[in-house]
């Protein structure tokens, strides 16, 4: 950061010169000044309702579309209903990934994220309920435990084991299996909607009174806030998340499955690996991050995010941060290669795995960035 000097301290240092120094030891030493300014309510404000809020609300359209997908597989033999159950999971992939930059709230305080994405999924308990169960009810299904249901329980349903491939031929899906899909599917819908409602209606389904999570992210510091004391902590909040879903991608869902080496490297902690979804996941992780850094989630133009709140203090870290997110991006979506290659084949082959590390190390600076060099930013910021 480019160091800048308040006022009193210009004066004092342009004293000194007129007076040529007289080697004087009392003078008190002069601080750099680095506090900036910068108004954060109408970027809360865009990011709250433009990146968070539709975000959910494209969740649960896209859960909804997913639950009539399923149920058009009860009695199908048609193929085209299984490849659009298939597309329908993907769709509504797409904003949960995203929304992985901003995992607080109601999606923590109400157990919807281990709810709908529990990893690694139970093959075994979730055979044992295809095998044991009468019926498949969602009432049922939520007082089971979360690593057999959610999105990879109906990803392994819906595209099978993805050792070899990612596809599924219809007449392998056994009456069961729809039956447990569509319970499933209904499921995901509830807390899908659930959780849109927490934003937009109330953030505690107990308490009729309690507001809109929207609300308390849009006005910190008022007398019924109890979460966020200022806009100082609202986006402390944003950039914590926008860091742990960046530390989350590059150290534990990359790394974990790559290992040490392709003789350490572990298949089965992979995640999305029935689809072969990896990679897309990894990607639209850093997406979010970008939604919430650029402030856009729709692609919607002169919208501020948090890169207005960096370039208040330095407009050349402003840029280099999001250079860096892009090419974060660029490297995860990398790693398929040319012949399109499954991050699960990646980790085990030798050029492969060098497209990963490449990817890895452009986290890692991305990472180092957020916590060294915008996160020190809000000691900085004068915010009245």
């Amino acid at each position: 950061m480019k160091f800048k000097y308040s006022a009193i301290a210009f004066s004092l240092i342009m004293g000194l010169s007129a007076c040529g120094g007289s080697g004087s030891d009392d003078t008190a030493p002069i601080v750099p000044d680095d506090s900036f300014s910068f108004v954060a309510t109408e970027m809360i404000t865009n990011l709250t309702n433009e990146v968070i809020v539709d975000g959910y609300a494209d969740l649960a359209s896209k859960g909804e579309a997913l639950f009539n997908a399923t149920q058009s597989l009860i009695n199908s033999t048609s193929q085209a209903d299984l490849i659009a159950a298939q597309a329908a999971w993907k769709a509504a992939r797409q904003p949960w990934e995203q929304g992985e930059s901003h995992i607080f709230g109601p999606v923590d305080s109400l157990s919807i994220d281990p709810h709908l994405d529990s990893w690694p999924l139970n093959t075994t308990d979730l055979q044992t309920q295809l095998n044991r169960a009468v019926g498949f009810d969602a009432q049922t299904i939520k007082g089971w435990n979360d690593d057999v249901q959610g999105f990879h329980t109906m990803e392994y349903l819906l595209f099978g084991d993805g050792v070899n491939d990612n596809t599924k031929d219809i007449a392998e899906l056994t009456t069961r299996e729809r039956e447990y899909l569509v319970a499933l599917a209904e499921v995901f819908r509830d807390y899908t909607k659930q959780l849109d409602d927490a934003w937009q209606v109330s953030h505690n389904p107990q308490d009729t009174n309690a507001l809109p999570y929207a609300e308390l992210l849009k006005q910190p510091g008022t007398s019924t806030n109890t979460i966020y004391s200022s806009q100082l902590a609202v986006v402390e909040e944003l950039i914590n998340g926008m860091i742990g879903i960046v530390d989350e991608v590059g150290n534990g869902k990359i790394a974990d499955p790559f290992g040490d080496s392709i003789t350490t490297a572990d298949t089965s902690k992979v995640e999305s690996q029935y689809s072969w979804n990896s990679l897309t996941d990894f990607s639209n992780n850093i997406i979010g991050v970008r939604n919430v850094y650029q402030g856009e989630y729709t692609g919607s133009a002169d919208k501020q995010g948090l890169i207005d709140f960096v370039a208040a203090a330095d407009t050349v870290l402003a840029t280099r941060i999001g250079s860096e997110i892009d090419d974060a991006i660029l490297k995860i979506q990398a790693i398929k290669g040319s012949n399109d290659m499954p991050f699960r084949q990646a980790i085990l082959d030798v050029e492969g795995r060098k497209r990963v590390q490449v990817a890895v190390d452009a986290l890692s600076k991305l990472q180092a960035s957020l916590e060294s060099d915008m996160l020190p930013l809000l000691s900085d910021w004068k915010t009245s």
